[in-house]
């Protein structure tokens, strides 16, 4: 199993190091070269979400990146990420975002909670996160709920999350998205 990390900006090489400690190989993408590589499966990391868009746009990548997913390249987004795959970026996931819902950095905070797939007691690590406004399509399902906003969900071979399971020491939604990657998870076309 080969994974590609988007690496133009934000939390990506947190990401590498929780695949390498399930024996993953990852690889950056930096440019259009780098996207050509062959891969299994995406990982879009935390970050700024429109500094992402901007360089995906000027490196070439938005389109051969959008026509990957949406043609079932099993991706994972993480803060930044998950923005990305919503309606008005990428829109390969059918979800409506608010960005910076939990405010400045000063509102990030730690909690647990149920993540469906996952388990209970999965630590969440919110960093000035997103959460999921709206889902646009039965084809998307919400796996997580923090004080009643959405902060995962899954479509397909598309898993969004608003916290960042890559900064805590709990490797279970990286080990559901390979279980995705490897055709065991996905819940609705």
């Amino acid at each position: 199993m080969r994974i590609a990390v988007l690496a133009l900006q934000g939390a990506f090489i947190e990401h590498e190091q929780v695949l390498q400690r399930l024996g993953v190989e990852t690889f950056e993408v930096r440019q259009l070269s780098d996207w050509q590589q062959p891969k299994d499966g995406l990982i879009l990391p935390g970050g700024e979400s429109t500094v992402q868009m901007r360089l995906l746009s000027q490196l070439g990548l938005l389109e051969p990146v959008r026509e990957a997913i949406q043609g079932g390249l099993p991706v994972f987004g993480t803060c930044a990420g998950m923005i990305l795959l919503s309606e008005g970026y990428l829109g390969t996931m059918d979800i409506r975002v608010r960005r910076n819902a939990y405010g400045r950095q000063l509102g990030s905070f730690h909690t647990e909670g149920q993540v469906e797939g996952t388990g209970n007691h999965v630590p969440m690590t919110f960093i000035r996160a997103p959460y999921i406004e709206e889902i646009l399509s039965p084809r998307c399902q919400v796996l997580a709920e923090v004080d009643g906003h959405i902060v995962a969900a899954q479509q397909g071979n598309q898993l969004a999350t608003s916290f960042h399971p890559e900064l805590d020491q709990d490797l279970r939604i990286h080990q559901h998205f390979l279980q995705m990657v490897a055709g065991e998870t996905a819940l609705v076309a």
